[in-house]
């Protein structure tokens, strides 16, 4: 709990938007926790079953859209954002290459859960410097926090039609973390909503997963059937999913407001075990014990081996027809999981259906 009430709040506040970005935060921002318009929202969404099996977002009662229930004399939350865009080529031409494997940019470093986290810390450790103890909660995408309606709130953009949060002059590459805290801090005014009448996003979702401006059904959501379902992935997926083997950028790739977005400046971020340019045979080939060793310190360990199989093997059935996918495939069809084979035995259908179609088009 704050100690000190012998304090120009005024002044703070514009010191942690300084110490922020001394610590390597691309925007700090503040607000309060009043949430009751993302409440209505959320509630809306669970209810049409959207979620899917992310069972997660309906525990906790309402101390996700409720602050101080979550964390008891909460009164402010400071958010930050972090850029993460790498420099790289444009990366579509991955998804036009269909031996690449394709990874979400936001995957390809270290975890930003770690790398944010650890700033966030240090950045409460250097207000309490400042002022002395005080009541505060560093959260990265951990706990039940509405982090987007937040930093919404907070004045670091808005939150646009495919869900997630755009800047003006940073487009939607980035991570978001906040610091729950009871200082009394005065609060940042929200921007407006600048997505006009765009809707790339919605035309260029491979599974038309955003059904409508604002609105979307994770169970369509490529990034949901790589990342968060456990399970099999539902065939009329498949084909759609290409050489996306973790994750989904579609709709921010395409968004305009991404041509502003500057590549990031921190390190941890960078591209790790040639993961940008890897092919699709490559990480197949990864035993579970590479897999969790190339993965150390990665937010693509948390799905596991299996997922991590069953999502290549569906690219390799996308991809185009190749007598070594088939070879590798077939080697690998005893000595797996009953899910994994029966991915393998859609791709060998898809592999050996695109075969007859080049040997019909040869004759």
């Amino acid at each position: 709990m704050m100690e000190n009430l012998n304090i120009d709040f005024n002044t703070l506040s514009s010191s942690i938007k300084d110490w922020g970005l001394e610590l390597g935060f691309d925007a700090v921002g503040i607000t309060d926790t009043k949430l009751e318009e993302a409440e209505h929202y959320l509630n809306q969404w669970i209810s049409k079953g959207y979620h899917g099996e992310m069972t997660w977002m309906e525990k906790h009662g309402n101390k996700r859209t409720n602050p101080e229930k979550l964390i008891p004399n909460t009164i402010r939350v400071i958010s930050v954002r972090m850029d993460y865009r790498p420099d790289e080529p444009d990366p579509i031409d991955i998804l036009k290459d269909p031996a690449a494997a394709f990874i979400s940019r936001y995957a390809l470093g270290r975890d930003y859960h770690k790398v944010l986290r650890s700033k966030l810390q240090k950045l409460a450790m250097r207000i309490q410097k400042d002022i002395g103890p005080f009541g505060y909660r560093a959260f990265v995408d951990s706990a039940p926090v509405m982090e987007k309606a937040l930093a919404e709130k907070a004045g670091l953009g808005w939150i646009g039609k495919h869900s997630n949060l755009v800047n003006k002059d940073a487009g939607s590459w980035f991570f978001l973390g906040e610091l729950y805290t009871d200082l009394p801090l005065p609060i940042d005014k929200p921007v407006g909503d600048h997505c006009g009448k765009c809707q790339n996003c919605l035309d260029v979702c491979p599974t038309n997963a955003i059904i409508g401006p604002y609105q979307v059904d994770a169970r369509r959501c490529i990034s949901y059937l790589t990342i968060e379902l456990e399970g099999p992935i539902p065939e009329e997926f498949r084909p759609l999913i290409g050489n996306r083997v973790y994750g989904c950028d579609d709709c921010q790739q395409h968004c305009p407001w991404n041509s502003f977005s500057n590549p990031t400046n921190e390190s941890d971020f960078s591209p790790r075990n040639n993961l940008d340019k890897a092919t699709l045979l490559e990480l197949f080939d990864w035993s579970e014990t590479e897999f969790l060793k190339r993965t150390e310190g990665s937010s693509i360990r948390r799905i596991g081996y299996e997922r991590w199989q069953r999502n290549l093997v569906i690219a390799l059935g996308n991809s185009e027809s190749n007598k070594e996918i088939v070879k590798t495939l077939e080697s690998k069809k005893e000595d797996c999981s009953s899910m994994i084979r029966e991915h393998i035995e859609w791709a060998l259908h898809q592999q050996n259906t695109k075969g007859q179609k080049v040997r019909k088009r040869s004759l």
